[in-house]
C-alpha cells in the first residue's frame, strides 16, 4: 500500500511539473519587443527620466520574468494597459535574452 501511495504521489508531482512549465514563459518576437521597448518604456526609463533607469541587463532572466508576471504594480500601468499581451510579451522576450544573466546579455550599443 506504501509502494502504491509513494508511485501515485511521485506521478503527480511530475504531471504538475509538466503542466507548470508548460505555462512558463513563452518566448515572444526579440526583434519586436526591442522596438516595443524603445518606443514605449525608454523615455522615461532613461538616466534622468521620471521613472528608474532600466535597461535589459538592468535584471536577471528571472528577475525579469517575476516583473512582468506582477506589472499591475508597475508606475506606469496605465501604459502597460494600452499595450497588447503579444507586445508585453515580446518586450519581455527581449529584455529576458538580454538579461545579466543570459547568454548575451546587452551591452550599451543595445
Amino acid at each position: 500500500m506504501a509502494r502504491k501511495l509513494f508511485f501515485i504521489a511521485v506521478t503527480l508531482t511530475m504531471v504538475f511539473s509538466f503542466v507548470a512549465a508548460s505555462f512558463a514563459f513563452t518566448p515572444g518576437d526579440e526583434r519586436k519587443g526591442k522596438y516595443m521597448f524603445r518606443k514605449t518604456c525608454r523615455a522615461c526609463h532613461i538616466d534622468g527620466g521620471s521613472a528608474k533607469a532600466l535597461s535589459p541587463n538592468s535584471k536577471t532572466q528571472a528577475q525579469w520574468e517575476k516583473a512582468f508576471e506582477k506589472y499591475d504594480r508597475f508606475q506606469c500601468v496605465a501604459e502597460w494597459n494600452k499595450l497588447t499581451p503579444e507586445d508585453r510579451n515580446n518586450i519581455l522576450t527581449y529584455l529576458h535574452g538580454h538579461a545579466i544573466d543570459s547568454p548575451a546579455p546587452a551591452t550599451c550599443a543595445q
